[in-house]
């Protein structure tokens, strides 16, 4: 494997690869997680655009009641398999 260092191309030493390979496999462990934090920013941004609406002078229709604790249910109700579709 080669890489540039000070504008130069050179040969990667084992050391140097066997880290980068711990890098990659570090970054590819954590998607699930990185991905469930990005689907509970969306969640949490649609749940605050609805939040007027459960006011106690506000009668909520049950379509979004149900709308609302679907939101609510995301993270438990999902396993990582799923986490791409959410996201898509």
């Amino acid at each position: 494997m080669k890489a540039w260092n000070n504008g130069q191309l050179r040969e990667l030493s084992a050391e140097e690869i066997a880290v980068i390979e711990a890098d990659r496999k570090e970054w590819n462990d954590a998607k699930p997680t990185r991905q469930l934090a990005e689907i509970r920013k969306i969640r949490n941004q649609k749940l605050s655009e609805t939040d007027y609406l459960a006011m106690s002078d506000n009668t909520m229709s049950d379509e979004m009641k149900t709308y609302r604790q679907s939101m609510r249910d995301i993270p438990q109700d999902y396993s990582e398999a799923d986490y791409d579709d959410l996201l898509a």
